[in-house]
């Protein structure tokens, strides 16, 4: 089992900054990619980003070069760095690993506001 915790959330203005992170525990040896998705009010839960062990990283079309992921090893944490906020930022994130065996585990959440 592996659980995750999400947190960085919160309001921010347009154009603004925040750093989500996601600590993992538990069967962390299992873990392969651990990613970030979101899911706004009436929308399907969509990838943001993703990582792999090895560090290989991929976005959606439209983060790429506002937002970036990375992850420390030795903490245990991944992060996404979102930069140049607006509305449509606006949404639950959602961290995600995916470990050996096909399995997938879910933190709870955490709500990013973008508005002024």
């Amino acid at each position: 089992q592996v659980q995750l915790m999400e947190s960085g959330g919160g309001l921010v203005q347009p154009g603004g900054s925040l750093r989500l992170s996601c600590a993992a525990s538990g069967s962390i040896f299992s873990i392969n990619t651990m990613g970030w998705y979101r899911q706004a009010p009436g929308s399907q839960r969509e990838l943001v980003a993703s990582i792999t062990s090895s560090g290989t990283t991929n976005y959606a079309d439209s983060v790429k070069g506002r937002f970036t992921i990375s992850r420390d090893g030795a903490k245990n944490t991944v992060y996404l760095q979102m930069n140049s906020l607006n509305p449509e930022d606006t949404a639950v994130y959602y961290c995600k690993a995916s470990a050996t065996g096909g399995r997938n585990y879910w933190g709870k959440g955490t709500l990013v506001t973008v508005s002024s």
